[in-house]
């Protein structure tokens, strides 16, 4: 068994199929079916189910192929190391949350791209959770996620500061809302760490079961607070501009339930690019704690 057997593996097994998996390593099918039954003699049992819409792996092959994935993985973390000669290149993908995006990573971003032109930096932005499993997943090399994240295989350090407030339409008095006991959260979809918080902070106030309207955007959820159809939870410095306008009135919480820090995960055990040591070298410094705590 070599690490060519175990690609040719992994590309069946993802895709489904030897033809398929035969156009994407641009061989013929023949020699996918062959290195498939010369890798199933050498383990001793079978790897795939033959059906009418192509193959699945046996429980052999499931067993198989996280190991198939990241000796892959390994292999091409070794080649981007031994290319790696300290200079900030090639490709760099991390993720964020949409409001540290927003109201965070602007001057971040403006200065590593003046700093480092060579790399191709690419944001993806998404909840805590989503963000979290695409880290763990290798498909991020880091995250700006809603700390505290406590998972073995992770790094978490602290960036930024934020203070969250609790959102109503002008007109609306939190005590009269929490007291009537009919409370519509409006919020991202599940995995925001926002959200939440926003049900944890009304829990303590005895109010659970809670009706909520889930969008896809923060605009969408402060136009939606702003019409009166609910209150939602999210950092002051992004609603600074729609409280100006009168849109919303912002409400503070007590500071433990307020005070939140946003942290960049990574895994421990992968190697830290150039590129990616770089980009925390200028995002550190941006916005000290001390002062986004302000």
């Amino acid at each position: 068994m070599d690490s060519s057997d175990l690609r040719v593996f992994e590309a069946v097994a993802r895709l489904g199929g030897m033809s398929r998996a035969a156009a994407e390593l641009n061989t013929v099918q023949s020699n996918v079916t062959a290195r498939i039954r010369l890798l199933e003699a050498e383990i001793g049992t079978a790897l795939f189910r033959r059906h009418s819409r192509g193959v699945e792996p046996t429980e052999a092959g499931n067993r198989l192929l996280p190991y198939a994935v990241g000796i892959a993985r390994l292999l091409a973390e070794a080649k981007r190391a031994a290319r790696d000669d300290g200079r900030p290149e090639g490709r760099l993908v991390v993720g964020a949350l949409e409001t540290t995006a927003a109201i965070r990573l602007s001057p971040v971003l403006a200065t590593y791209a003046a700093r480092h032109p060579a790399v191709d930096l690419v944001l993806r932005t998404g909840t805590t959770a989503e963000l979290i499993a695409e880290v763990l997943a290798h498909r991020l090399e880091g995250a700006f996620v809603c700390g505290p994240v406590d998972h073995p295989d992770l790094l978490a350090e602290p960036v930024f500061h934020e203070e969250l407030v609790l959102l109503t339409a002008p007109a609306a008095e939190p005590g009269a809302l929490l007291a009537a006991g009919d409370v519509r959260i409006v919020v991202l979809r599940a995995g925001c760490s926002y959200r939440q918080r926003l049900e944890e902070v009304l829990a303590r106030r005895g109010l659970v079961g809670l009706r909520r309207l889930e969008f896809g955007t923060i605009e969408a959820i402060v136009g939606c607070v702003a019409a009166g159809l609910g209150v939602t939870l999210l950092p002051r410095a992004i609603v600074d501009v729609a409280q100006q306008g009168g849109r919303v009135a912002v409400h503070r919480l007590p500071e433990a339930e307020g005070r939140v820090a946003t942290v960049f995960i990574r895994r421990r055990d992968a190697a830290t690019s150039s590129a990616l040591r770089a980009f925390l070298d200028v995002a550190r410094p941006v916005v000290p704690l001390e002062q986004a705590a302000e």
